[in-house]
C-alpha cells in the first residue's frame, strides 16, 4: 500500500489529520460565535480533554497514525519556504490592509514557529501586536478587534481537504470565515516532510483546487460532502456548502485522471441542520449505513459519468439508497436510523448521531450522547465506541467530521 489514499469509508483506517482545540475556541463569545459559524460557546479545556478521548481510542486501540494540524504545520513554517508560502497568501494587503502586509508580515515572519502557528490558527488581536504599531491601530479599531481572525473550525478536518482515492482535493469553501483553513492544509501537503516528498514522486496528486487562494466564483465545496466508497465510484453531497460548479470540475477531473468511474450527487435541502452529506448519512460497514430518513427521503441523487463531451449527467428515478446500493453491487443496504422517537431523532441528528467515523468495517466512534442511534447500532452488530463531546459538539460536527483521513484501506 502507498501509505496515501481513500479507497473506502470503511477500509482499516492507517493515517489520519485532527485539529486539537486552542486559542482559536477561546476567543469565541456570545456576540461573535455566529460569525464564526458556532451557535454558543465552547469551554475549550473540556473540548481538549475530549479531542484528546477520541484521539486516545484511534491512536492507542487501534494504532492509527493520528497526525495534528497545528504540529505540521509548525515545522512547515519552520523552513523559510512553507513559511513564506503560508504568509504570503495570508498577510496579503486585501486581508489585513496595505501597512499591516509590511509591518504585521515582518514581525510574524520573525515569531518562533509555535506562537506564529497559535496566531495563524487561533488569531491575533490588535493588542497583541507589537507597541510600535499595535497601539496606534488600537486608538482606531479597539485592542480585541483581530488583524488575523481565528479559525474555530479548523477543528473539522474533515472539510478543508479531500481524500479521494489517490489524491486529495484542497477544497474552496462556501463561508469565508472557513477558507484560510485550506491554505493550512495546502502548505502541509506541499511542504510537510510527511507529504512533500511523496507529492514530488507522484505518490499522490493533488486533484483540484490547487492553488487554494484562487478566487473559483460560485465552485464550493466541503469534505463533509465527498465520500469516496470503493468500486470507482464516489458519493458528493450538493446542500448548504456544496455547489454543482465544483462537483462537476472535481467529477471531470477524476475522470480524466482514471481516477473514478462514477459520480453520484446527493441533491439535498440547503439546511443549517443537514449542512453536508455526513450529518444524515455515513457507513458503519461495508453494507450499512446509519440515516437521518427525513432528509434521506428528499434527496434526489444525480449521476456523472465520463463523456467525450466532459460529463455526461443522468437524473436518477430511484431513491438514494437504492442507487447507492446498485452503485456498489450489493443487494441490499442494511439502513440505521436516526434512533428514538420524532423528538429523540431530531435532537440526536442536530447532536451527530449519524456522524460517525468508521475505523475499520463494523467499528465506529461516536458520541456518548447519541444513545438511541447508538443503540440501534449495537442492534445492527456494530461496534461503537463513545466518548463524551458536550463540548465538541457544540460546534455541530462528530467523529466524521473531526478526521480527514489520508490512508485508509480498500474493502475487498
Amino acid at each position: 500500500m502507498p501509505g496515501f489514499g481513500v479507497f473506502s469509508e470503511v477500509g482499516d483506517l492507517k493515517k489520519v489529520i485532527v485539529h486539537r482545540p486552542g486559542l482559536e475556541m477561546r476567543r469565541l463569545t456570545p456576540t461573535n460565535a455566529a460569525d464564526f459559524l458556532f451557535e454558543d460557546v465552547i469551554w475549550a479545556k473540556k473540548a481538549r480533554r475530549e479531542h484528546d478521548a477520541f484521539v486516545e481510542i484511534m491512536r492507542g486501540d487501534f494504532d492509527i497514525e493520528v497526525m495534528h494540524v497545528h504540529k505540521l504545520l509548525e515545522e512547515v513554517v519552520s523552513e523559510p519556504e512553507g513559511r513564506a508560502y503560508v504568509l504570503d497568501r495570508k498577510l496579503t494587503p486585501d486581508e489585513v490592509g496595505v501597512l499591516g502586509a509590511v509591518e504585521l508580515r515582518d514581525w510574524m515572519d520573525e515569531l518562533d514557529s509555535e506562537t506564529l502557528v497559535r496566531h495563524l490558527i487561533g488569531g491575533l488581536t490588535v493588542g497583541e501586536m507589537p507597541p510600535e504599531f499595535g497601539l496606534s491601530a488600537s486608538r482606531a479599531w479597539g485592542e480585541t478587534e483581530f488583524a488575523i481572525p481565528p479559525l474555530p473550525n479548523q477543528l473539522f478536518t474533515r472539510d478543508s481537504s479531500s481524500w479521494i482515492y489517490g489524491g486529495v482535493t484542497l477544497n474552496p469553501m462556501f463561508w469565508p470565515a472557513r477558507r484560510k483553513e485550506t491554505l493550512h492544509l495546502a502548505a502541509i501537503y506541499k511542504f510537510h516532510p510527511s507529504f512533500r516528498n511523496a507529492l514530488a514522486n507522484g505518490e499522490f496528486k493533488i486533484w483540484w483546487g490547487d492553488p487554494p487562494d484562487d478566487d473559483r466564483g460560485s465552485a464550493m465545496i466541503e469534505g463533509g460532502d465527498v465520500m469516496p466508497i470503493g468500486k470507482g465510484v464516489v458519493l458528493i453531497g450538493m446542500g448548504e456548502r456544496t455547489t454543482y460548479q465544483a462537483v462537476g470540475q472535481v467529477a471531470k477531473r477524476l475522470f480524466d485522471e482514471g481516477a473514478a468511474e462514477r459520480v453520484i450527487v446527493a441533491k439535498m435541502p440547503a439546511d443549517r441542520a443537514s449542512m453536508h452529506l455526513d450529518t444524515v448519512f455515513t457507513f458503519c460497514d461495508v453494507d450499512l449505513v446509519t440515516v437521518y430518513q427525513p432528509v434521506i427521503d428528499s434527496i434526489q441523487a444525480v449521476s456523472y459519468y465520463p463523456s467525450d463531451k466532459g460529463l455526461d449527467v443522468v437524473l436518477e428515478t430511484k431513491g438514494w439508497i437504492e442507487v447507492v446500493e446498485d452503485a456498489l453491487g450489493l443487494p441490499e443496504l442494511r439502513v440505521v436510523q436516526t434512533g428514538g422517537d420524532a423528538f429523540e431523532q431530531a435532537r440526536e441528528q442536530w447532536d451527530d448521531g449519524n456522524n460517525v467515523v468508521a475505523l475499520k468495517p463494523g467499528v465506529v466512534v461516536a458520541y456518548d450522547r447519541n444513545e438511541w442511534t447508538n443503540t440501534r447500532l449495537r442492534e445492527a452488530g456494530v461496534t461503537v465506541l463513545q466518548f463524551e463531546g458536550s463540548e465538541l459538539g457544540r460546534g455541530r460536527g462528530g467523529g466524521h467530521c473531526m478526521t480527514c483521513p489520508v490512508w485508509r484501506e480498500p474493502v475487498h
